[in-house]
């Protein structure tokens, strides 16, 4: 590894398990020449409060926290705080977060089973302003642009979209209620109503209406 820099990387961590954030800590603690952590939170609003108070280089926290949305926080934290960078760390081994994660301004995206050197070493490539990603994803995010551009995905697929979550989108488009996509699909009404919730999110509205009409602005279903 190249040599560490003159002063420990400032870090804020963000996870709704306790359990979760000694681990880190206790991980972390090995390296107290490069990471020196400056806060932990459990929730969305502590790590803000947080954030403002320290100014931490580097934001590490979950996709979910919570019933929160670790990917709202890191928009929030990358858009009043841009000399904070943000990095997700989570079990969701799924390129699609990967790609939503990077659509609000996350500077990485790790997997959990990630080892402390390793995690360090991610970390210092952030502050010097590269974006991380896992490698376990890395080769299927370059099959997946390689597809996308090909248009062999799904619509939706490039806002972050599951494959499920476009086929209940197309459904809403077509005038489906939430009982007639789960007829359709053969899935709980409570399955549906998940999905949709998902869907609302990665697009950024907040009811069926607005998810249409992102859909049709975007000429996803012809």
């Amino acid at each position: 590894m190249p040599e560490p820099s003159a002063t420990p990387l400032r870090l804020v961590l963000v996870d709704d398990h306790e359990m979760v954030l000694h681990g880190l800590v206790a991980m972390l603690g090995h390296f107290p020449e490069q990471v020196a952590i400056v806060g932990q939170a459990t929730t969305a609003s502590a790590a803000l409060t947080i954030v403002a108070e320290e100014r931490p280089e580097v934001v590490l926290c979950d996709v979910r926290i919570g019933k929160e949305s670790g990917l709202d926080l890191c928009r929030q934290i990358t858009t009043q705080y841009p000399g904070t960078k943000v990095v997700l760390l989570t079990v969701y081994d799924d390129e699609h977060y990967l790609y939503q994660a990077l659509r609000v301004g996350a500077s990485g995206y790790i997997l959990k089973r990630i080892d402390g050197q390793e995690l360090v070493g991610h970390l210092r490539r952030v502050r010097e302003g590269e974006t991380v990603i896992d490698h376990a994803l890395a080769g299927r995010v370059a099959l997946s642009a390689a597809r996308l551009s090909a248009g062999e995905f799904w619509p939706g697929a490039h806002l972050g979209l599951t494959q499920r979550e476009s086929e209940v989108l197309e459904l809403l488009v077509s005038g489906h209620s939430n009982k007639g996509v789960a007829s359709k699909l053969v899935v709980s009404e409570d399955t549906v109503k998940t999905h949709i919730r998902g869907l609302y999110r990665k697009l950024g509205v907040s009811d069926r209406s607005g998810a249409i009409a992102v859909a049709l602005r975007e000429g996803l279903f012809r």
